[in-house]
Parts: structure tokens; sequence; C-alpha cells
């Protein structure tokens, strides 16, 4: 048996996660026939919510993902067929897990090419806010992603430099870069701003608000001002981050010297939520939010 984590939230949460029949390494096996037919019912219109907005909001990397993994939207996908999918494109594999779990483990499995996906659905009352990550949020915010080779291989990246933080400082600054990259980023495409993030994505009212919303930051991606940015757990952000390729994300965490950023920032505060950034190299530069030309 193992126990549950704290969840990284501004006021206790008791997770709802069956953490007792966990493995040593936090998996657990998706009991299919346990879903009943209201959450079936919720995963069908949670799914047919989302994919709506997709042409419109996320960049085609995302929707294509969609359309690789081949998961109905009439049911709740077993992560097993989803498993199988992913190995073939690019290598990963989806595993069952509670709910949230320890960093050294995350880590770990995203190191060896492993995505957990949280084997419960939300109630009907949380259709549109969940304080924590459920089955429809990591299946359908993260695992389109891992279809695409550069991002596949970054979030791998992610979890070796996961396992090899040196303190807490370090280990705060890599949640962020996690937050605003695989959860929230965005990107410059065809088509002006888009969506790729699974925090994103997953909300029908983030969704709309992280492209659209004129109250937002939005700054051009760099990695050390993602590093020194804190992030908000239970509201819309107020900072965003935007790509211009994935390429140039995988490229930066290859590149970067993560011991002497780690040393330098690690015990220092965060930059506030939405603070008006000042580089004196120019580089922090705020994007336009998606214009009504652009849908």
């Amino acid at each position: 048996m193992v126990n549950a984590p704290n969840a990284p939230t501004l006021n206790a949460v008791n997770l709802r996660g069956d953490y007792a029949n966990a493995t040593a390494d936090y998996q657990v096996a998706q009991d299919y026939d346990s879903y009943t037919v209201d959450e079936q019912a919720i995963w069908r219109e949670l799914y047919a919510r989302q994919l709506k907005l997709l042409p419109q909001y996320a960049a085609p990397e995302f929707c294509a993902g969609v359309q690789s993994l081949g998961a109905s939207p009439d049911s709740i996908p077993r992560l097993t067929d989803a498993s199988t999918s992913l190995q073939n494109l690019t290598g990963w594999q989806v595993i069952g897990v509670p709910g949230l779990i320890p960093e050294e483990h995350f880590f770990a499995h995203l190191a060896a090419r492993r995505f957990p996906v949280t084997v419960w659905m939300r109630r009907r009352d949380e259709l549109d806010y969940l304080v924590e990550p459920d089955l429809f949020h990591d299946f359908f915010g993260h695992l389109p992603m891992l279809t695409h080779r550069v991002f596949a291989d970054y979030v791998q990246a992610y979890g070796v430099l996961g396992t090899r933080a040196p303190h807490a400082g370090a280990l705060k600054m890599l949640a962020r870069l996690y937050w605003y990259t695989v959860e929230f980023g965005l990107i410059e495409g065809s088509r002006g701003l888009q969506a790729y993030g699974a925090g994103i994505l997953s909300s029908s009212g983030e969704t709309v608000y992280a492209l659209r919303a004129e109250n937002p930051q939005r700054l051009t991606f760099d990695l050390e001002r993602v590093l020194r940015t804190d992030y908000l757990i239970d509201a819309y952000q107020k900072t965003y981050f935007v790509l211009a390729s994935f390429d140039e994300l995988f490229d930066s965490v290859l590149s970067a010297d993560f011991s002497r950023l780690f040393a330098l920032w690690g015990r220092e505060p965060g930059f506030v939520p939405g603070e008006v950034p000042v580089s004196s190299s120019g580089r922090w530069q705020a994007k336009p939010m998606l214009r009504d030309q652009m849908a």
C-alpha cells in the first residue's frame, strides 16, 4: 500500500483516488467494467464539447494526435488500446494511476516514456472545473501531443531532468516549466495563436479564455522567464508562454545549463503571475490575443 501525495493546491484537498491497491510505483489497473452509465455519458459530453473547439483553438499537432489515438467519442477509452497506439507512434506507454502521484515517481515514469493517466472520471457537477486531474484531463488533454515525435521526446527529457533535480528549489522551477508548456502552452501557428497544453484543451472555459480574453499576459517563450514565473493552481492563468515551434521547446531544454539556472534562481521567489516582465535584452515580448479574423 502506498500513501497519497499532498495536492499542490492552495487549500488542502483529500485526493479521491484509490491508493490502497497501487503498486510501489503508483500504478493501478483500469477496472473498465466499474465505470457507470453516467460516467460514460460524462465522457461523451466532455469529448463532444472539446472536439467542437479544436479546429478553432487547438494546434494542428494536437488535432492530429486526437485522430491518431482513435479513441471513441462514445465511450471511455481503454488505456491498453491507447498504449498500443502510442508505442507504435512514439514508443510511449500509457499506465493507470490513482490520481496525483509523488514527484519522484512521476519523473521516473516520464523518463522511461510511461505516461500516467488517472483511471477515475469526474462527477457531473465538475464538468467545468476540477481541482485534481481525472481520466478525461489526462487522456484527452495529454495523450494527443505524445503522438508528436518532438514533443514526446521533450516530455521524456523533462522526466530525466526531474530525476536529477538537486533540491526543492529546482523541483519548483521544473514544476513551472511543466505547467507553462505541457499544461498551459500556446504556440504561434499558421492561424495565429493556438493552444497545445492539456490544461487548456481539456477545459472549455480555459480554451476560450487563453486565446481570446484580453486579461492574460502572453509572452514569447523564454526558458529563464518560464522557470522563474509562479503560476495559479485554482484559477485561470494570468500568464501564458508562446512557442515559435516545438523544436524550439525541445532544443531549449537540451541546450540549457540547468545546473547554473537552478543555482542562480532555485531558491529565489518567483515572478508573480501577470507581473509585467522586465528584460534588458527585450526578449520577453507580449503576443496578441487570438483575433476574430483568425477564427
